[in-house]
């Protein structure tokens, strides 16, 4: 039975054997395995299905080559050829000849190719067999391509978005500058010596002019660029262009107009480097690109670019002209509007300028960001134009370090954060306006377990001392003690509330706010957080919207700087109730109202002002010699449409230094 079985198989196997070797070979069948190795972009194999005709007149080695660079360059995605197979047989011609109509779609980077086009496939023998080849020719990869024909590719950049303020005055724009060039069969026989005079007159090297004379691209009758110069250097670039060889012209450049004054916020660009385009050359970067390399042209690179057009074309033989096959136009970058007030971001500057500080002014009720100053600074315009080594080195080199973001960074706010200690101990109802402490002198400490740690506040008023009081003259005791009594945990899970430990909402990224390395876990450690120092660190723009709650009905407002008709937002909701938001603004009113306030010097007579100094330690024990840091946070209450956080570091007076600056702020917008 088993021997039975066997002998009907191999009969089967062997008839179905001798059907496929009689079976005719199908010209749909090669055209479809042709269609999937072109798919695949896989012209080794496309090649070898060519007829021997085309062979004969195609290298395979160039065919391959040329196709595969051709392919990438225009970078074809989604190749697809919708061929319908016949669905009866078809007969060859004459000459052993049939044609197949096929569709063609691709994306390239000029956009979508379509096409509609006819194959011929022809039936060959080879080794005593019969097969059917491809007769290629190039129009069936693209359109009216014929033998001779090339496949171009021009790439049009876009325009770069400008960033404006919010009345429309241009922060970063697209403007004109000098561009310095040598010719150098004009240089004549001292060209060495006008090498050296160039070079000395533009701060640069001797050598990055002879580079650059040098490059490949280079022709006696060319010009050659060394150097650009803003519009305002024009003196420089008459005198300059005086020697035998140099030349100017005017060039487009991104120009910034305020140089100094917004260069942390605003930023600068730059060409793009090779380390640049590990990370950018997915998203369609080349060598020869601009990208924003700090501030907000780094920050909102993606909306200010643009995109770039580009064309594919075919390049017809002996210069006939072109066959476009996709065309996309560029997109231009986006113009971006700033909530900044230039007037309020000069006024600002020009208080903290050739000291170290920053400074957020906000509007207290909307959140819109009026200024956003750090000092000291840096021209913007030199790293666009091409900043010399002299001038790298001075600002690396300032113990003043003009190239850091002080308004990004967190600093320890010292006691202009006592509003938030206070408005926590009365939510919790550890304190109430009326909670006095009395002690005698300016020391306290909880009890012996803190050894030689104690409290230290700068007056002593010589009476007990209430919330209004504990305010006028900055009490560090009174909101040491309201902190213990409002405990660790519970400290800590209130300023969460405020943002502390979480990314803060913001264009611009700001370092986080922190509580503490690892928890308030000591009771000096919660006493020092009461008045704005431990390991407490906050941002200004933080600390200018953490006084937001007192004018909005306790809601945390959420900052803004860039203007895109979107409501004012709230952040943290009820942080505390209206009654005491109202409660302590008015307490801050009395800091600058009243006679024995510490920022009394404040008080502005047509002007109606609540605020609070802070004065923070940079010190590691109590009898250590330390820098200061001093802050002022005030705001208009009569409409309320200002509100500024300033901070200077190494202050010899504590806040006092501060005070007549944003006192100065105030005076120049509100007046």
């Amino acid at each position: 039975m088993k021997r039975y079985l066997w002998l009907i198989a191999f009969f089967a196997l062997s008839a179905l054997l001798l059907t496929g070797c009689n079976q005719k070979p199908l010209p749909e069948e090669r055209f479809d395995s042709f269609i999937q190795d072109w798919e695949k972009q896989d012209f080794e194999k496309v090649f070898e299905q060519f007829s021997s005709d085309v062979k004969a007149n195609v290298q395979k080695d160039e065919f391959e080559e040329r196709f595969t660079k051709i392919y990438n360059d225009i970078d074809v995605q989604n190749l697809k050829i919708n061929f319908k197979a016949p669905e009866e047989e078809v007969k060859p011609n004459d000459k052993d000849e049939v044609v197949f109509p096929y569709e063609l779609s691709m994306e390239t980077v000029a956009g979508p190719i379509e096409f509609k086009e006819q194959v011929t496939l022809v039936l060959e023998e080879k080794d005593e067999e019969k097969k059917w080849a491809i007769r290629w020719r190039p129009s069936m990869f693209f359109p009216d391509m014929v033998e001779g024909d090339g496949i171009g590719i021009s790439i049009s950049s876009p325009t770069r978005g400008e960033i404006l303020d919010r009345n429309g005055v241009p922060l970063a724009e697209n403007g004109i500058v000098y561009e310095i060039g040598l010719v150098p069969q004009d240089l004549g026989e001292e060209k060495d010596k006008t090498i050296a005079t160039v070079a000395e007159l533009l701060k640069i090297t001797p050598e990055s002019i002879e580079k650059a004379l040098n490059a490949s691209w280079v022709q006696p009758d060319y010009f050659v660029p060394i150097k650009r110069l803003s519009l305002q250097e024009q003196e420089l670039a008459t005198q300059v262009t005086q020697l035998n060889g140099v030349l100017s012209k005017k060039v487009e450049s991104r120009v910034y107009p305020f140089n100094e004054a917004t260069a942390h916020l605003i930023g600068y660009i730059g060409t793009v480097t090779a380390e640049d385009l590990k990370n950018l050359e997915e998203k369609g970067y080349s060598p020869n690109d601009v990208v924003g390399k700090k501030g907000l042209e780094m920050v909102l690179e993606d909306r200010l670019r643009g995109e770039k057009g580009a064309k594919v074309y075919i390049k017809k033989a002996n210069d006939a002209g072109e066959v476009i096959l996709a065309e996309k136009k560029p997109t231009d970058g986006e113009t971006i509007t700033l909530a900044i007030d230039i007037d309020v971001q000069l006024i600002t500057y020009d208080q903290l300028k050739g000291g170290a500080g920053a400074a957020a002014a906000i509007h207290p009720l909307t959140g819109e960001t009026l200024a956003l100053v750090s000092s000291p600074s840096f021209d913007p315009n030199a790293f666009v134009l091409g900043i010399s080594t002299e001038e790298w080195n001075r600002l690396n080199e300032d113990p003043l370090k003009p190239l850091i973001n002080r308004f990004g960074a967190t600093y320890a706010p010292g006691s202009a954060f006592k509003p938030i200690t206070s408005g926590i101990a009365l939510e919790n109802h550890v304190i109430t306006p009326e909670t006095t402490i009395d002690v005698k002198g300016k020391e306290w400490k909880k009890d012996s377990s803190w050894g030689g740690y104690s409290i230290t506040r700068v007056t002593d008023p010589g009476k007990p001392v209430n919330l209004k009081d504990a305010f006028v003259y900055s009490d560090n005791i009174y909101f040491a003690q309201a902190a213990l009594g409002i405990g660790g945990e519970t400290f800590e899970a209130e300023l969460k509330e405020y943002g502390f430990g979480e990314p803060f909402p913001f264009e611009y990224p700001l370092y986080e706010s922190k509580v503490s390395k690892k928890g308030l876990s000591s009771d000096i450690l919660i006493a020092d957080t009461g008045y704005g120092q431990g390991q407490l660190e906050m941002s200004p723009v933080h600390l200018a919207s953490s006084y937001t709650p007192l004018l909005n009905s306790g809601n945390l407002i959420k900052p803004r700087l860039v203007l895109d008709g979107s409501e004012t937002e709230v952040w943290k909701r009820n942080v505390i109730s209206p009654e005491t938001a109202q409660l302590i603004l008015g307490h801050l009113v009395q800091v600058i109202e009243d006679p024995n306030g510490t920022a009394r010097d404040a008080k502005i007579d047509s002007i109606k002002l609540a605020g609070k100094t802070g004065t923070a330690e940079l010190k590691t024990s109590k009898d250590e010699d330390g820098k200061e840091n001093g802050w002022f946070v005030a705001v208009n209450t009569d409409n309320p449409r200002l509100l500024v956080a300033m901070l200077m570091e190494d202050v010899k007076n504590g806040s006092h230094d501060v005070i007549p600056k944003v006192k100065a702020v105030f005076e120049s917008v509100l007046k």
